[in-house]
């Protein structure tokens, strides 16, 4: 990568941090979309491709090396989502270089991503959500964090970058309550039940503690050297709960949040709450759990209803 680049990339990551307000996560997707990943894997960053094809100057770049850096992640296999989201972070990356008269014009400006096919999200039964957040041993000091993390993830609907920043501060376990930011450092407040809070507050008074020793830090979840509990380390809690819980499906965090708006959309909650405890801005993005509670719906009226079942049906008119 050329200097300028390089500065280009540093001043774009600062602008997404201050400006916009992006999380750290979110940040690190975008950057590892641009650059791609040096340390494993092979190439497939848009910053790669471009010094493979001696593309030197970002000004360079136009309609056609990007249809030729989509030929060449689809001859990766690389699916047509992730193209999606590596396209998006190329836009998102030209638009900062036209405001800051980097570049003349964004090659990507009136372009389309490649259009997807339309996936519902996985979520988990109410059987095995159970099983999982049974999962940590709560005799220990890791285990009582592990349930209450697992209990806040499927309670409050929380992404991974927020539980990760959660500040004591933001707790409020008189109301049972939450303020986190979600993207675009937008704020709500949101709910937990009892079994959540319950899990919390054993962890607060017994874990926490023992996990911070004699440090000071406002992190409601730390790791076992007393430091902010990192989105990584949550994922490899998830899918050692999700192994002992006998889940053959991958868990991980953003599942909880798919199954915590499937369920309560399920007990009948009205759509519109549920985007607001997601923190969604807008409602066709909430929309999409509709379609997943529809389709158990009808799997289970396909199981349950006696004129339903193909085999019934064929057998009485025989």
């Amino acid at each position: 990568m050329s200097s300028n680049t390089q500065e280009a990339l540093d001043r774009y990551v600062d602008y997404l941090e201050a400006e916009r307000g992006l999380s750290p996560y979110t940040v690190r997707n975008y950057t590892m979309d641009l650059i791609g990943n040096y340390a494993r894997g092979s190439e497939k960053g848009f910053f790669q491709f471009l010094e493979m094809k001696q593309v030197n100057s970002l000004d360079e770049v136009d309609k056609q090396v990007l249809r030729d850096y989509m030929s060449w992640l689809m001859a990766q296999g690389v699916v047509k989502r992730s193209i999606a989201r590596k396209l998006s972070a190329i836009r998102s990356f030209y638009r900062y270089l036209v405001r800051e008269g980097k570049v003349s014009t964004n090659p990507l400006e009136k372009a389309s991503s490649p259009k997807l096919d339309r996936r519902l999200p996985s979520f988990l039964t109410i059987e095995e959500t159970v099983r999982l957040l049974e999962a940590p041993d709560r005799s220990t000091p890791q285990g009582l964090r592990d349930r209450a993390l697992l209990e806040l993830l499927y309670a409050a609907g929380l992404r991974v970058s927020e539980l990760e920043s959660l500040n004591f501060e933001q707790l409020n376990m008189e109301t049972n309550e939450i303020r986190v930011w979600g993207k675009g450092s937008k704020e709500r407040v949101v709910l937990i039940g009892e079994p959540a809070a319950r899990a919390l507050d054993s962890y607060l008074a017994q874990g926490r503690p023992a996990l911070l020793g004699k440090k000071k830090t406002n992190a409601v979840f730390l790791n076992q050297y007393g430091g902010r509990l990192p989105a990584r380390r949550i994922q490899k809690i998830l899918d050692k709960c999700a192994r002992k819980a006998g889940i053959a499906k991958r868990v991980h965090p953003h599942i909880l949040r798919h199954t915590f708006a499937t369920h309560l959309l399920d007990g009948g909650a009205d759509l519109r709450v549920v985007q607001e405890l997601l923190g969604h801005a807008q409602l066709a993005t909430t929309q999409v759990y509709t379609h997943v509670s529809q389709s158990q719906a009808r799997k289970i009226y396909q199981a349950a209803h006696p004129m339903a079942r193909k085999e019934d049906s064929k057998v009485e008119s025989e």
